[in-house]
């Protein structure tokens, strides 16, 4: 099979574009021919410099397609469906195996593209706004990098859940386009500082709700947005700053929270993390919940693909097509 490679990290440019050995499903899991790969921060960052599992690596977490062998004990997937699946690395190919513990079917009314987006991005929004962030109705939520998947997914969600949304984004034309989604406020953090827009724009208050993906100064800076009893919930790095120590010492005296999150723990640990994700696939069938994709780029061209994503532009989720 033709798999987008690397043999060390680093800028978009070590992709190489090369045959390799085709995967084959152990136990316990299903091999599918890749039809849709949805391009994941933790893609960009693990590329960037994250471990290799083998040489050449395939990167990746997220791809849908259709099922064309199972492993042993593997019962709840046939060959023949459609399914999204999930991996710590090895979307990026024309064929991927994946735990049938980590994969969904697709229902026939959802399109290969929008279902290859929705565990990653919709069940980290879910479970920082509601399991981790205890959002309830009536509170107001921040949702920084609102223009990407998991800020797209959490303003359509926090929305929908009855809160104040506000969001943090590059440009104020960003922002107008998420307002279709269910964002009540924007925040351009390149011309204000949001966290002095975040209390202006709640009375002094505070949010209740803080989904953090961005990391770095700007985790720092999220917990001074917070109201009192406030949750923040950090998940990735797209600021790809290197982690540094965080001042806690302000959060006792407000009774405030910090949670870390990886919806791929939460997937190992238990049943209900997979039934939330299929429940968002229903969802986004249904028309309930809505994907964004900006773009599609040839497998051949996962260069170009991630230098698109690192420069900012890209509105949603941006896909790869082998």
């Amino acid at each position: 099979m033709k798999a987008a490679v690397y043999y060390e990290t680093g800028s978009p440019d070590v992709f190489r574009y090369e045959d390799v050995p085709d995967p084959v499903p152990a136990a316990g899991e299903i091999l599918i021919d890749v039809e849709a790969v949805s391009i994941e921060g933790g893609d960009t960052l693990n590329r960037l410099g994250g471990e290799l599992a083998a040489k050449p690596h395939i990167v990746g977490y997220q791809a849908a397609g259709t099922v064309t062998a199972v492993g042993d004990g593997v019962e709840q997937m046939s060959v023949g469906d459609r399914v999204v699946t999930v991996g710590l690395s090895g979307s990026h190919a024309e064929k991927r195996v994946a735990p049938a513990s980590f994969a969904w079917k697709l229902p026939d009314e959802l399109g290969i593209n929008e279902g290859a987006c929705i565990p990653v991005s919709f069940g980290t929004a879910h479970d920082c706004l509601f399991e981790f962030g205890r959002l309830q109705a009536g509170e107001t939520a921040l949702i920084h990098a609102g223009a990407g998947g998991v800020g797209v997914a959490a303003i359509q969600m926090a929305k929908q859940a009855g809160a104040r949304v506000l969001a943090t984004a590059s440009s104020d034309e960003r922002l107008e386009r998420l307002k279709d989604l269910g964002l009540d406020d924007g925040i351009n953090y390149v011309a204000t500082d949001f966290v002095a827009e975040s209390r202006r724009l709640t009375g002094g208050r505070g949010v209740d709700v803080i989904v953090d993906s961005v990391g770095g100064a700007t985790l720092q800076a999220s917990l001074h947005a917070l109201a009192y009893r406030g949750r923040c919930v950090t998940v990735g790095n797209a600021s790809r700053v290197a982690a540094a120590p965080i001042d806690v010492s302000g959060l006792g005296g407000q009774n405030q929270t910090l949670s870390g999150y990886f919806l791929g723990a939460e997937l190992l640990t238990g049943s209900r993390a997979y039934a939330m994700v299929a429940d968002l696939v229903r969802q986004v069938a249904d028309g309930k919940l809505q994907v964004v994709i900006d773009r599609s780029f040839p497998l051949a061209d996962a260069a170009s693909a991630h230098a698109y994503i690192e420069s900012r532009q890209a509105f949603g989720r941006v896909l790869l097509t082998p």
